[in-house]
Order: structure tokens, then C-alpha cells, then sequence
């Protein structure tokens, strides 16, 4: 951008623009200088007053979106504003604690990234967003218990502790073989992935070398297929609270919306924009053009690393929406519920699921 950057500009040419974006980004308007006038924060007339925002106009900061409609910032200006003007506001004690207790209570891992993203979609009026990248897990145990009426719950523990279950469709006839398809694939799991465990035992059943009957080497099989089946379904994107940028500033400018929804249907590139903000010390802020991705719809993006017991960042979280996000709020928010989200993991074990 040309022109001096916000550091050079004149303390009344500063503050008129603080207020400018403030007063925008809480109401999503143009500011005229005779709404700037009127609140009796700047000591000038309104004459005076257009004359510094013509100023910072021609100089890129702010645009004017009709002749009369007053200025609102551009993107340029936007970033200018938080990363060097923008007066943070800390969630309060309360929302504090409603973040804890909302993750804290969440229960197994998937569910709780389920409800960091509702969470963080409440809290925000934008969209809520979790990327879960692909991780196998060690695992250490296998367990197939009979449920009756042709049913067993297949129970699979990780090395971190972790455990899930599922339930798995079995013949009447086959329960007395369950201990020993258990017993079978715990012996070949321990310190291996699933799909290594996986690929040894069928390699030995195929060889004959199993020592199992027809009966529980069909269990161990479909054992396996119920775990590798649900672990490639399971998307790395929790997206929650899409509606919320359906609001009545969007629906004067359909297509932009049309477009961000459109953009967030592509989940696997949503993934790539949320993976650049993993490797981050501080929440990341990618303003309208300054992602690729949501360039078009002219839409924003605030995402942070959350990690697991060993400090190692496991996924990343974040929400999207208009430009006129209110960043002093959002901001802060996002940071505390990575944060309490980290800790909720490693009080868990940091229990991801792949």
C-alpha cells in the first residue's frame, strides 16, 4: 500500500480513524462525519472532519461505498487496525467459565470438538470451526463382547489411554468365538497402528498361520473393517453455525454469501487455510483477500492452535465471517477456548481420535 503507514499519520487523523472502524465494526455501516460529530469523542466540525477522512481515503485506509454512504475501512485498514490499534476485550469471568464447562463437559474427544465448534459459534455470531488432522493412534487392546440378539460391542483401547466403541452386527452362533478373536487381535496389537495390526493378521490368517477357526477369523475380519470403515468416514472439519452469517447486512449482498457457503463446502481446503495456523505462537487473523479461499467473499477468518498433554498442536480451531468481525471480542475468545481446550485434552490424556 502506498502512502504513509498509521504510525505516520497525525493523532487526530489516527483517532478519527480508530473511530471509524470501531464505530464500523460494531454496527457494520458507513461512518459519516456527522455521526462522528455528534458522539462528542472528536472535538472538530463536521467540515473538518470530512476533510481527515478524505485524507485517509486517498491515502488507502479507508473507501467510501457511495458518494454520501461515509467511509468504512478497507481490508488494508482493517489490518492496520489490529495489529497495531485494535483495544483487546477479554471475555468476561462468566464467559470464562461457560467456555470451561462447556468443553470440560463434553465428554468422549469427538464430542467435545464437536461442541468447541457450536461453542465458539455461539459465542461469536460467526461460524464455529475444528480441524481434527488424521492421526493413528497406538493401540494396546481389543475386545469383543456379546451384546445378544446377534450383537457385540467391539472395544478398542489406545496406548494413551484412549478407548472407543462400536457396535458390530455378529451370527447368534458365533459368541462362543468372541474371547478368542479378542484375545487374537490384542496379542497382535500392542505398539502397532490399526492398519499395521491389520495387515499382519491377515497376512497370517491368509498363510493359515492364525490358528483361529472360520468362524472367529470372520469376526476378526469384520472386527477390523467396522474400525477402518469409521476411521475413513470420519471427517477432519467440524464446521458449526453456518446460518449465523445469513444476516440481514449479508442478504444485501446474496452472492457473497452464496460464495463463502459455497467455499465452505469444500472442507478439504478449509483444512489447508485452518493447517497455516498450526505452526503459530499467537492466533492467527487472515483478513478477506489475504486467504485465497475466502478472498471472494470478502469474508475473514481468526484461527488458533490447540494442543495436547505434551504441548504438541493436534488440530487448530477458529471461526469465519464478514470482514466486520468484531476482533477486539473474537480474538480473545478464540485464544481462551484453544487454551481450554488444550487443557481439557491433556486432563483426558489428549485422547485424539484419527
Amino acid at each position: 500500500m502506498s502512502g504513509p503507514t498509521i504510525t505516520e499519520l497525525t493523532t487526530r487523523a489516527r483517532d478519527i480513524f480508530q473511530r471509524v472502524v470501531e464505530e464500523y465494526l460494531e454496527n457494520g455501516l458507513p461512518v459519516g462525519s456527522k455521526t462522528l460529530a455528534a458522539d462528542g469523542a472528536i472535538n472538530l466540525s463536521p467540515a473538518s472532519i470530512r476533510s481527515v477522512l478524505a485524507e485517509l481515503e486517498s491515502q488507502g485506509f479507508l473507501a467510501a461505498p457511495h458518494t454520501s454512504a461515509g467511509r468504512m475501512p478497507t481490508e488494508a485498514g482493517l489490518r492496520i487496525f489490529v495489529d497495531g490499534m485494535m483495544r483487546v476485550a477479554e471475555p468476561s469471568r462468566e464467559e470464562q467459565a461457560q467456555i470451561e464447562a462447556r468443553i470440560a463437559e463434553s465428554g468422549p474427544v469427538e464430542q467435545a470438538l464437536q461442541a468447541t465448534s457450536a461453542l465458539l459459534s455461539e459465542l461469536t455470531g460467526a461460524a464455529g470451526m475444528v480441524m481434527v488432522p488424521p492421526r493413528e493412534q497406538r493401540l494396546s487392546q481389543f475386545s469383543l463382547v456379546s451384546l445378544g440378539q446377534g450383537r457385540a460391542l467391539a472395544v478398542l483401547v489406545g496406548e494413551d489411554g484412549g478407548v472407543e466403541n462400536r457396535v458390530l452386527d455378529i451370527d447368534p452362533g458365533d459368541t462362543g468365538s468372541l474371547e478368542a478373536a479378542s484375545n487374537y487381535i490384542t496379542s497382535r496389537l500392542t505398539g502397532r497402528t490399526l492398519a499395521e495390526a491389520a495387515q499382519a493378521m491377515r497376512a497370517e490368517i491368509k498363510a493359515g498361520k492364525s490358528q483361529l477357526d472360520a468362524a472367529s477369523s470372520d469376526l476378526v475380519e469384520r472386527g477390523l473393517a467396522v474400525w477402518s470403515e469409521d476411521a475413513n468416514a470420519r471427517p477432519v472439519l467440524i464446521v458449526r453455525g453456518a446460518s449465523n452469517l445469513i444476516d440481514e447486512a449479508a442478504l444485501d449482498d446474496i452472492e457473497r454469501v452464496r460464495s463463502l457457503l459455497d467455499d465452505l463446502e469444500d472442507k478439504q481446503s478449509v483444512a489447508s487455510l485452518l493447517e497455516s495456523a498450526r505452526e503459530a505462537d499467537a492466533t492467527r487473523i487472515f483478513i478477506g483477500s489475504e486467504n485465497r479461499l475466502f478472498g471472494l467473499s470478502g469474508s475473514s477468518v481468526i484461527a488458533s492452535p490447540y494442543r495436547d498433554m505434551e504441548g504438541r498442536v493436534v488440530g487448530v480451531l477458529g471461526v469465519i465471517g464478514p470482514t466486520r468481525l468484531n476482533y477486539a471480542r473474537v480474538v480473545p475468545m478464540v485464544d481462551l477456548t484453544a487454551r481450554s481446550l488444550s487443557r481439557s485434552l491433556s486432563a483426558s490424556s489428549g485422547k485424539l481420535i484419527a
